[in-house]
């Protein structure tokens, strides 16, 4: 089951699925939108029958300096980021608890765990799916769920490529992610494989950080740093 505000965004990655020889069922959802949440739910448990894994991966950003940031910026980030996924991970909590089975993945981001200068909505709604992540895990444990954060470093994403055509802010990125580049998209595929099987089935309530190891070195120096090349980028 795919989703997106817009069905026709789906097309792409729906064929390429039936390529493989696989089904996917695109659906319309707005994590905002309770009832678009439900519906979504309920559509997903009539075409498969179950609910095994969700990957609650909607997400938005704004990025602005904490002194500019209004009252509608902050609300967009967070019932996207936060209260979506809150009601999201619920939805379909409900249909995985009579399984006494089930994979939830958030997916958080390194600002999960340490913050940037022009990112306040944003680091605040990841480190709220951080510690939700760790509540859900202990709320829905004993119905065999297990929730785990998946949180990604710095990749290029439609969001931040304005961010990326910035060589030397690329320069001073890499030189401060220990494996020296940006991550890949499919960077991500083995963690999220291994959050989803049953290879993880006694991880619950944990953060996955995938990020080249850019956390190891999140030190107030290169924090001020980051500041005020995001100052420059912003």
């Amino acid at each position: 089951m795919i989703t997106a505000r817009k069905l026709e965004s789906l097309d792409p990655f729906r064929r390429e699925v039936e390529r493989r020889g696989r089904r996917a069922a695109p659906v319309e959802l707005d994590v905002r939108d309770l009832s678009s949440i439900q519906k979504m739910a309920d559509a997903a448990q009539a075409a498969y029958g179950r609910i095994d894994i969700l990957v609650n991966n909607a997400g938005c950003n704004i990025r602005k300096q904490a002194l500019d940031v209004s009252w509608e910026d902050w609300n967009t980030v967070l019932d996207t980021n936060l209260r979506g996924t809150f009601f999201v991970a619920q939805a379909i909590a409900k249909k995985m608890i009579p399984n006494k089975c089930g994979r939830i993945i958030n997916i958080g981001s390194a600002t999960s765990v340490f913050g940037y200068a022009g990112l306040g909505p944003y680091c605040a709604s990841r480190g709220g799916v951080k510690q939700l992540t760790m509540s859900l895990a202990d709320d829905w444990g004993p119905f065999g769920i297990t929730v785990n954060c998946l949180a990604p470093g710095w990749f290029k994403t439609k969001q931040n490529e304005a961010l990326y055509a910035n060589e030397a802010w690329v320069e001073y990125l890499c030189d401060r992610i220990p494996l020296k580049r940006p991550g890949k998209p499919n960077d991500l595929d083995g963690a999220i494989v291994f959050l989803a099987s049953d290879a993880s089935q006694y991880i619950t309530g944990q953060t996955l950080l995938v990020d080249g190891g850019i956390s190891t070195g999140a030190t107030k120096a290169t924090l001020s740093e980051a500041r005020k090349h995001d100052r420059q980028t912003v």
